[in-house]
């Protein structure tokens, strides 16, 4: 059978696939790890050296330095080659995006005491941002909405610089898709490096890429694993985790509908989880028998077929409070909400990385087109994290002008509350302003 039946008369039933979903959660060690610093610390010595040596072993054997930077001409072109009804979508997913992420935007604010006290928040970007997008399967399935769904919101948030990194095909070439959705938003500054090294010339910058403030962008166990060592030293997007989805049923859904986004998520990754919680055994049983026949047809056949046995599961629960009590244990990256009424069962969920309400809302609209940021907490991070957004390019600065009233009023309480932490200097620095001892 593609994954395991679970019966759960308790949320306690469910604890086998619980513990399964946690031990995806160690992060590397070893020689990964160690294999990763080592990179991260060889191209902040040798820079573009480095960068070219790690291309030419991993990706394309006849690269050289001339070609880490994508000429401009090369990105107009590349949206000239590639189908009109293309550029279109990638253009009309463009717009979907950006009229979502403009509805983030934070704005300064500023309130006033009696005395003339002014207090505020200010709210800039950051000054550059590095985002990498994966090649795909040998440079051939570029992961065109990664791109869109990372720039667009640094471009709302009116990042000054943007730099694209992505991994050269075996010519030396990046994908047209990749290039052709570049051109779309605008973007020019783009780079034929990946992995662990080019996360790292994005850090710590080489002759020819300069450093970049925040990193965000998916990418493959060392790619996570550079971002992990780095965390302190630039902004990360996330750590994110293998894909997974959730999905509440009760039985008004199609059982057919459930396995296909099911499979939509295990597809991606051998440690992707796709889970199906729903009020009817009748429906469960009906789910699995639907994933055999879906799975079968798969072009990614072993990735699902693996994932789906090593982290899928299809458990018929009492009722959907105990499964909302499940799904918030479990804090799922993706959250479908598959009843008769999503609405009622929405202020049940706290935790969730994207929720999909109803039958007709799969989970690939959100990955592609509907909009909101697909870039979305992982392994139960939705505990207490949000998925990327206009605010993950921005930092706030507080704002402090306190009026020579105030400091007279209070300076004294201030420099009773720094005596007790036992900092005499901060007591004496504000006593000064007040006082002539």
């Amino acid at each position: 059978m593609p994954c395991p039946l679970y019966l759960c008369s308790t949320p306690a039933d469910f604890a086998p696939v619980l513990d399964r979903l946690t031990a995806r959660q160690t992060p590397p060690q070893g020689e990964i790890a160690e294999r990763t610093a080592d990179i991260l610390a060889d191209v902040a010595a040798r820079g573009d050296t480095a960068l070219v040596d790690y291309t030419r072993r991993f990706d394309c054997p006849d690269f050289t330095a001339d070609m880490l930077c994508v000429a401009p001409d090369e990105i107009k072109a590349a949206a000239a080659s590639i189908p009109a009804s293309d550029l279109a979508i990638i253009t009309e997913a463009a717009a979907n995006i950006r009229q979502f992420h403009e509805a983030q935007i934070q704005h300064s604010w500023w309130m006033t005491r009696p005395d003339g006290t002014l207090l505020g928040r200010m709210v800039t970007p950051v000054d550059s941002a590095g985002l990498y997008v994966p090649g795909g399967i040998g440079g051939e399935t570029p992961l065109i909405s990664s791109l869109l769904m990372n720039a667009i919101p640094a471009q709302v948030a009116k990042v000054a610089r943007i730099a694209v990194v992505s991994p050269p095909r075996k010519d030396g070439t990046l994908n047209p898709s990749i290039l052709a959705a570049a051109h779309v938003l605008g973007l020019t500054e783009i780079y034929r490096v990946g992995s662990a090294w080019a996360i790292a010339a994005l850090a710590h910058g080489t002759k020819t890429i300069a450093p970049t403030d925040v990193l965000a962008g998916p990418g493959n166990i060392f790619v996570t694993t550079a971002k992990r060592l780095l965390v302190g030293t630039v902004g990360i997007d996330m750590i994110a985790g293998p894909s997974e989805i959730v999905i509440l049923a009760d039985d008004t859904a199609n059982p057919d509908w459930l396995a296909a986004d099911m499979l939509s998520q295990a597809e991606h990754d051998p440690l992707a989880a796709s889970v199906c919680l729903t009020t009817s055994e009748t429906l469960a049983r009906a789910v699995r028998e639907a994933l055999k026949g879906r799975l079968a047809t798969l072009p990614r056949h072993d990735i699902t077929a693996r994932a789906l046995a090593d982290f899928g599961a299809v458990a018929a629960v009492g009722d959907l409070d105990a499964g909302a009590t499940l799904v918030n244990r479990m804090a799922p990256e993706h959250l479908e909400l598959a009843v008769a009424d999503p609405w009622a069962l929405l202020g049940k969920i706290r935790h969730a990385g994207a929720i999909f309400l109803g039958h007709t809302s799969p989970e690939p609209v959100g990955d592609y087109f509907a909009g909101p940021n697909h870039v979305l907490p992982t392994m139960g991070t939705a505990r207490f994290s949000s998925g990327l957004s206009v605010a993950s390019f921005c930092k706030e600065s507080s704002v402090i002008a306190t009026a020579p009233g105030f400091v007279r009023e209070h300076g004294a309480k201030i420099a009773r509350l720094a005596r007790l932490e036992g900092l005499e200097a901060h007591a004496r620095s504000v006593e000064c302003r007040f006082s002539q001892k």
